[in-house]
């Protein structure tokens, strides 16, 4: 049913969170033989003015920094059977996470959810907005209710 599996990692979220959802994306690879694309999304640096206080080298630090890390997160947490593919983007979460889905052409996305604050009410969630904008389906994971994996 599924073949390409999209997991958005935030590399600055729990281990907990990040192993739920890795550990969801691996047992639906192995059901339906699916490739796996781990994708972690890193700012920008925005407007101009903000990037003339960093490094002109500063944004592509931050994205080998970033694929570095989610290789480190792969090798720990997905097995040597599935078929996976790192990706790293960078800019506005959603977006980019809705753009890579169209690219990769993932028919899933994996994606964990938290108890909402007044703040997200107001503005939306990244989880929220990929759910109502992804051309595929979503599985979203509440990561507040369910037990971590073993």
């Amino acid at each position: 049913m599924y073949k390409r599996i999209l997991v958005p990692i935030d590399l600055q979220e729990g281990e907990r969170t990040r192993t739920m959802s890795l550990q969801h994306a691996v047992d639906l690879c192995r059901l339906y033989n699916a490739k796996l694309f781990a994708l972690t999304v890193v700012p920008d640096m925005g407007m101009p003015i903000v990037a003339d206080y960093f490094p002109s080298d500063a944004g592509d630090k931050i994205v080998a920094d970033a694929e570095k890390l989610l290789h480190e997160l792969v090798d720990v947490h997905i097995p040597e059977d599935i078929d996976v593919q790192h990706l790293v983007a960078q800019g506005s979460i959603y977006r980019r996470i809705l753009r890579m889905a169209e690219k990769v052409e993932a028919d899933l996305i994996i994606i964990p959810a938290h108890r909402m604050k007044l703040q997200d009410y107001l503005l939306g969630t990244n989880t929220s907005k990929v759910v109502r904008h992804a051309t595929c389906s979503v599985f979203v994971l509440r990561c507040d209710r369910q037990p971590c994996p073993d």
